[in-house]
């Protein structure tokens, strides 16, 4: 189905789920993002960091930390309650809140009760009024308090850490959790009103071939994901210590990989997930494939999203929060985050300013992902022209006027083609995961 041309996949390439890329941040005053917050005009979007797990895995990039001590937990909560008094302040009064996305990290780390609490400060600090919410949650620690909490919060919409059903290759990414989990965890989340059910899954894995993977598909479906990630595994030890653990030589080389990818594609599609972008499906009633036909989804720090609002707000040691002109980053260290909060000072202190190239090539790169094609204005078409050149010979990619297409045959080469608009890409050091 999809033609494979290693040349064209050598260089390791950004998820872009913001542009510029966090790869591109530096310092950034605090005032800059007082300034944004002062003004806002539009409907806005929370998210809450939350960098706990009570287990950490090996495989994992994320910002996140065992949850072990109390007093550090209890520390954490604090500044995060704090932190939301004081953007709260610089918002103009008005502004609503539509989404509210708790992320980590593993939200259900912290105790039912915190969680409670949190939401309710979140509710009076923001004037939440009915916001759509949505949470991650990690299987291994969920409960039947836990699940109350998620019905009476009026959660809808929820994300499980799945990764794989194969037992060899939980031991070796340090996340063993069986079936007979996975379907408690789903029960309880589906009676407590979660209708949006999202698994996160992984090829790439150790000892993983199609095999396993087909497994872990077929389980997934069976029970009743609406929405599937089927991710690559992004071995980086050098960048993630705790990825050391993996031997790489127990890896599935590029080639097992593209096959993985390809036959996962495959495979959900035939069973009436709709594809979203090539890595990401839904059930055809779930509102991200609606968004996916009807021109509406988006991309954003939380990755494919039918969320429409302009704004999204971040909360917690290292969330970002996106405004139009501005992206801006928390400080990722708990300690020094939560040592800024209980001196009432914000925490941003890295970012990027966008100028109206960035928003232009942000643009295009949002529309190559989101909906496989963009329109290209006459000066960019013709600067990047000489790079899209191997794409389009292979039937990769086509341009009709200034439109530029991702052809069906292209999808896994999405994201190279979608760097090809990305300068800052050009001169950075810092190396990113596989395309596939």
């Amino acid at each position: 189905m999809w033609p494979y041309y290693p040349d064209l996949l050598a260089t390791p390439v950004p998820r872009y789920t913001s542009y510029p890329t966090a790869a591109e941040f530096g310092p950034i005053d605090a005032q800059s993002y007082v300034e944004q917050l002062e003004g806002v005009d539009s409907d806005i979007s929370l998210y809450v960091h939350i960098p706990f797990c009570e287990k950490i895995c090996f495989y994992c990039g994320c910002n996140t930390a065992a949850s072990g001590k109390r007093q550090r937990l209890e520390s954490y909560l604090e500044a995060l309650h704090r932190e939301a008094a004081l953007v709260a302040e610089h918002l103009p009064e008005g502004i609503k809140v539509k989404r509210l996305a708790f992320g980590g990290g593993s939200p259900n780390a912290i105790t039912p009760l915190d969680f409670a609490r949190l939401l309710s400060s979140l509710t009076v600090q923001f004037r939440l009024s009915d916001p759509e919410i949505s949470i991650e949650v990690d299987p291994r620690v969920m409960s039947a308090e836990w699940a109350e909490v998620i019905g009476s919060s009026g959660i809808t919409r929820a994300s499980l850490g799945v990764q794989t059903f194969a037992p060899a290759a939980q031991q070796a990414i340090g996340r063993v959790q069986p079936p007979e989990m996975i379907a408690q965890t789903t029960d309880w989340l589906r009676k407590a009103g979660v209708t949006s059910l999202n698994f996160d899954l992984m090829y790439g894995l150790p000892g993983q071939g199609w095999a396993e993977l087909e497994d872990t598909l077929e389980k997934s479906c069976a029970f009743g994901a609406d929405r599937i990630a089927l991710f690559g595994y992004a071995h980086m030890p050098h960048l993630i210590p705790r990825q050391r653990v993996i031997p790489a030589i127990d890896l599935p080389g590029q080639v097992p990989r593209f096959d993985m990818a390809q036959r996962g594609y495959a495979y959900l599609t035939e069973r009436g997930y709709v594809p979203i972008g090539f890595d990401h499906f839904a059930r055809a009633t779930d509102p991200m494939a609606i968004a996916a036909g009807s021109g509406g989804l988006r991309r954003n720090f939380q990755g494919f999203t039918d969320d429409p609002a302009p704004v999204l707000i971040g909360l917690g040691a290292s969330a970002i929060s996106s405004f139009p002109g501005l992206l801006v980053q928390n400080e990722k260290n708990n300690g020094r985050y939560r040592m800024l909060l209980s001196q009432d000072r914000l925490a941003a202190g890295h970012g990027i300013k966008r100028d109206a190239d960035d928003r232009y090539r942000g643009a295009v790169i949002e529309r190559l992902l989101c909906d496989g094609e963009a329109r290209i204005g006459a000066r960019l078409m013709h600067s990047t022209l000489p790079a899209l050149g191997p794409f389009i010979e292979r039937g990769l990619a086509t341009i009709d006027d200034d439109w530029l297409t991702i052809s069906p045959q292209g999808l896994p080469y999405s994201r190279v083609i979608a760097a090809l608009f990305d300068p800052y890409r050009q001169e950075s050091q810092r190396r990113f995961s596989s395309a596939v």
